[in-house]
């Protein structure tokens, strides 16, 4: 009996380090990565966008401006006038 007493007192010590440790690990702020020594080598330059419209996109929004088309219909408008559908 003495033995299994020594056992439990043993193992509840034990536990008690152990949640304890458990505790302190979560209360520990975050590693943060350390900021590189050297800054980044420069970047090639970036090549120029295209125009946002071409004549041709230009010239069918101006037609549909004309026919005073919104919407789906306007934007299928535009496709076939791209296209030279229409």
């Amino acid at each position: 009996m003495k033995t299994l007493i020594r056992l439990m007192v043993a193992g509840a010590f034990v536990f008690s380090f152990a949640q304890s440790g458990y505790a302190q690990m979560q209360a520990s702020p975050p590693v943060t990565p350390a900021a590189p020594a050297t800054p980044a080598a420069p970047t090639a330059p970036k090549a120029k966008k295209a125009p946002m419209m071409s004549a041709k996109a230009k010239e069918c929004s101006a037609k549909a401006d004309e026919q005073k088309l919104h919407g789906k219909a306007r934007k299928e408008y535009r496709e076939k006038c791209k296209k030279g559908e229409m």
